[in-house]
């Protein structure tokens, strides 16, 4: 992946400040968004799998990593919110499915 076209340095002080704070802030998002997904990808593999307790176990860790991901503002909370629906009603599906 290319990466943006690098920006002129600020001139000011506050937006050198600014701009390294962003550097910081673009790589902490960045880990953020990565472990949101990651989490909502174990999920479904366990679903795809038919390994129901795998399932449900991740779904109970995952819901935490969207609440708290959701809260910082990396992602909307509606966003969570329908994440989280979805997954709990295709491990929810996997259970009346096994039974």
């Amino acid at each position: 992946m290319a990466s943006k076209p690098k920006k002129k340095n600020p001139r000011l002080a506050s937006g050198r400040k600014r701009a390294r704070q962003n550097v910081k802030l673009n790589t902490a998002n960045t880990s953020l968004r990565s472990k949101y997904r990651t989490a909502v990808k174990n999920v479904e593999k366990a679903v795809l799998a038919g390994d129901k307790t795998k399932a449900t176990e991740l779904f109970a860790k995952a819901q935490s990593v969207l609440d708290t991901i959701a809260d910082k503002g990396i992602f909307h909370k509606n966003k969570a919110a329908r994440d989280k629906s979805r997954l709990s009603a295709k491990v929810k599906a996997l259970a009346t499915a096994a039974a």
